[in-house]
């Protein structure tokens, strides 16, 4: 997930650059955002948890169900079409192919080492590239060697989505005293009670 951490940080530091204000990350209104910490946590489990390869691909293909409903819930903000896509790509060749496939050439840039089929057998929710793989171009195909890593279409579309939505979300104006506005506004439209008539 470092690379999702990344990503969420060069969009902070673009909203502040472009306007953005810090005071609005307190302000933001996911609909059921619970979920959204449900499914990646789910997907931490599957990584750091002593899984069989089948219960690892089994919590992550479930990890994409609260994932699914959050984006479709908030489908109505700015990314939030593109984190939900996103996830399907992932979901879907996960799905098929009984984990994430993975390109050893990519993932050899990415790492900067060579990997062989010996090193998938501590990658318990990836799996090896070959031509049997369905719809390998959804698969961890392209190498980020600045971090290490190699990741997935679906990654591409994900990052980007929450990036979009916070940078939205930052330069978004400033409700202030929102919640006391309208008390006053409503008591302020009530005509005073005559006092002797």
């Amino acid at each position: 997930m470092a690379w999702l951490a990344i990503v969420l940080l060069i969009s902070v530091v673009m909203a502040l650059v472009r306007g953005g204000r810090f005071l609005n990350l307190s302000e933001i209104k996911l609909r059921a955002w619970p979920l959204l910490v449900l499914g990646f946590g789910m997907q931490v489990a599957a990584d750091r948890l002593d899984l069989t390869h089948d219960g690892a691909v089994t919590l992550v293909i479930l990890s994409f169900i609260p994932l699914l409903i959050i984006a479709w819930l908030n489908r109505h903000e700015a990314g939030m079409w593109l984190v939900g896509l996103g996830v399907f790509m992932n979901f879907t060749v996960i799905a098929l192919n009984s984990g994430m496939p993975v390109l050893p050439e990519a993932a050899s840039i990415g790492l900067d080492r060579d990997i062989t089929a010996i090193d998938f057998d501590a990658l318990s929710k990836h799996v090896l590239m070959d031509s049997s793989t369905r719809l390998a171009f959804l698969g961890d195909v392209i190498p980020i060697r600045i971090i290490r890593n190699v990741v997935s279409l679906g990654d591409v579309f994900l990052a980007v989505g929450l990036g979009v939505y916070v940078e939205d979300q930052m330069r978004r104006p400033v409700r202030w005293f929102k919640h006391g506005l309208n008390e006053s506004g409503a008591g302020s439209a009530r005509r005073p009670t005559s006092v002797g008539s």
